[in-house]
């Protein structure tokens, strides 16, 4: 490989959505059918970008493997990312598909409903992957993955051997989708970023906080479990090793949507540093609080 070639690479990838985030946010209670004066902003998202963009905060080089269209609304969505510092030039573009869509409306207490759009990515399927068959061959560094991604790809990824080596980062973009990450589990591939309501489909039952709920899906075979709880205490907690615990600092909250991608990125880039656990968390944590409080992070 020639130095420019090693300069191109990137740090890390980001596989999963990549889409136009529509929002929604009032600075009220919102009752069902609620009609409200607020704001509503156009702006890059996907879980996989979400966190791709955070990673590029903290100086890192993360490239996205999905699906965007050719479309107006897809160029414009490529010229966002690269000014933001992602790399998109393993994206699959010629799909014939268009770009997609996700639509979410906020109160003053977090997230009252959201639709996310993700056909195209879903019929995409493993055309995403298909650099990793040239550009990024034998890939053996970090790669986050993404619940809006299909059951039948991530049950791919868990045994392709293209990333037999890769550092698995997982988080399942919704509730809904938890359970699609259920074949990474049986496969024990990766570290799992969840909030409590994800960790408790996973797990089969309730649980009354985020350690709970990250030692119970670590039971059922995940190696490694980070769990965020809102306002409540985070959890990490990992096969043979103490669970740790972190409470979030009190924040007035000006958005939620991204908030759980923004911890993530902030541990992976704490991890990347050979920072220690305590430290990751504490570094994920004041990360997302910012986030939920309307700064950029870093």
């Amino acid at each position: 490989m020639t130095p420019a070639q090693e300069e191109a690479r990137p740090d890390i990838l980001c596989i999963g959505a990549m889409l136009w985030d529509v929002i929604g946010r009032a600075p009220r209670r919102m009752a069902a059918g609620a009609d409200v004066p607020g704001r509503i902003r156009h702006i890059p998202g996907g879980v996989a970008l979400n966190v791709a963009i955070a990673l590029a905060r903290w100086g890192l080089k993360p490239a996205v493997l999905s699906a965007v269209g050719r479309d107006p609304e897809g160029e414009a969505l490529v010229r966002e990312a690269g000014r933001l510092g992602v790399m998109t030039g393993w994206l699959a573009r010629d799909t014939g598909l268009p770009t997609d869509c996700y639509m979410g409306i906020e109160d003053s207490e977090g997230l009252i409903a959201a639709i996310a759009d993700a056909h195209s990515l879903e019929e995409a399927g493993a055309a995403i992957l298909h650099p990793l068959d040239q550009a990024l061959a034998d890939w053996r560094g970090p790669a986050v993955l993404d619940g809006n991604l299909t059951e039948r790809l991530l049950a791919q990824v868990a045994t392709d051997p293209r990333l037999a080596h890769a550092d698995l980062r997982v988080v399942p973009a919704s509730p809904g989708k938890a359970e699609r990450l259920e074949p990474l589990i049986a496969a024990r591939r990766g570290c799992f970023y969840l909030n409590r309501f994800e960790a408790q489909i996973l797990a089969g039952h309730a649980c009354p906080d985020a350690a709970s709920a990250a030692q119970a899906v670590v039971r059922r075979g995940a190696a490694r479990v980070l769990v965020t709880d809102g306002p409540n205490p985070a959890a990490d907690a990992i096969t043979n090793g103490p669970t740790l615990t972190l409470a979030p600092p009190s924040v007035t909250v000006a958005r939620v949507t991204g908030a759980g991608d923004c911890f993530l990125a902030a541990h992976l880039a704490a991890e990347l540093k050979n920072t220690p656990r305590e430290a990751a968390l504490h570094q994920a944590v004041q990360a997302s609080a910012a986030h939920v409080s309307g700064k950029d992070v870093p």
